[in-house]
């Protein structure tokens, strides 16, 4: 469906443009757009292989472990229907340790492989289980302690201190993250509250 949308847009954009002249100026912008794709790209690669490779580090050194344990009472409680020692935990542990470090990219795959575990222990149902709206609102809010991808942005365009977001992104994503707990539950308890009315 989305591949359509943008196909629609993409065809709408350039009938526009040749109806009012401007396919020139269509034209222009898609290989400035394509360059500046190509030098952020590359701007990326090289703050995210030095990021993972850190991570690498970590991990071997024994430190995401300790972050894991030191994370996972928190987790059991933000998920309470999916088992301690089920494997979708070490997913969404992951997925929030990569999201940590701004590493999205790292963090989409974990993501992906957390939801397909939550959705075998809901039975393979279509309808999204508690837990895997509660993952979808944390990874969207992402908690971030390094933003690397952002810093890496700037980095690319020049920035004269990359490194200055840090604090504001790490207030704006715990103040993201903590509204996205309290909705998720205020949701989740009052849908339950309405169905127990109804029995």
């Amino acid at each position: 469906m989305v591949n359509i949308i943008w196909m629609l847009l993409t065809i709408i954009g350039i009938v526009f443009a040749i109806i009012n002249g401007k396919i020139g100026d269509v034209n222009k912008a898609i290989f400035q757009g394509a360059g500046e794709a190509v030098t952020i790209s590359i701007g990326l690669i090289s703050v995210l292989v030095f990021w993972l490779g850190m991570m690498n580090i970590a991990q071997s050194a024994g430190l995401l472990d300790k972050l894991a344990k030191l994370f996972r009472p928190i987790i059991t409680r933000l998920f309470p229907d999916v088992p301690k020692d089920h494997p979708a935990l070490g997913y969404i542990l992951s997925n929030m340790m990569a999201n940590m470090f701004g590493l999205g990219n790292a963090a989409t795959p974990l993501g992906i492989k957390a939801m397909e575990q939550l959705k075998k222990l809901n039975g393979d149902r279509d309808e999204a289980s508690r837990s895997m709206i509660t993952l979808l609102a944390l990874n969207t809010t992402s908690l971030t302690l390094i933003p690397t991808t952002v810093i890496a942005i700037r980095i690319t365009y020049n920035s004269a201190h990359p490194t200055e977001i840090v604090g504001t992104t790490l207030l704006a994503t715990v103040v993201a993250t903590i509204g996205a707990i309290i909705i998720d539950r205020f949701f989740y308890y009052r849908r339950t509250r309405k169905g127990g009315k109804r029995k």
